[in-house]
């Protein structure tokens, strides 16, 4: 596989072969051999070029925002999570599982907030809420 555009061409570059090619200098196969791009891709970049003409750029930027929950969330996730243990300890009631889903739409509806199932079964691992049986799988049972 080849190197990324961004990091084998500078923008100057770049601009310079769509350049071309819009000026019929060059032909679109030519143009996609020296950006090493395929033709779907190719066009896109054509018509990108054009709709941003002189701000045209190919540098990459990565967002990072998603990436971590505030400690606020976190603490509204051990909160619903001690709820929903104290529903499957009470021995009157016929729970004996963890609902995830019912902890991520209780944290949509009661706090605003959306947090995947996976980080909420990862907090509820973490703690106390949950033990590991013989076959090494985690139970949320009473």
């Amino acid at each position: 596989m080849t190197e990324q555009i961004h990091k084998r061409l500078t923008d100057e570059q770049v601009k310079m072969i769509l350049e071309r090619y819009l000026k019929n200098e060059i032909g679109a196969e030519q143009g996609m051999d020296l950006l090493g791009l395929k033709r779907r891709q190719f066009f896109k970049w054509v018509k990108r070029y054009k709709e941003q003409g002189e701000d045209f750029s190919i540098e990459f930027k990565r967002s990072n925002e998603h990436r971590k929950i505030s400690e606020a969330i976190e603490e509204k996730i051990q909160d619903e999570l001690k709820i929903e243990k104290a529903l499957i300890d009470d021995p009157s009631l016929p729970v004996r599982f963890y609902n995830y889903s019912f902890i991520k739409d209780e944290l949509r509806k009661k706090h605003g907030e959306e947090v995947s199932l996976p980080t909420i079964i990862d907090r509820a691992k973490k703690t106390v809420f949950t033990y590991q049986d013989q076959k090494r799988r985690y139970m949320t049972v009473r």
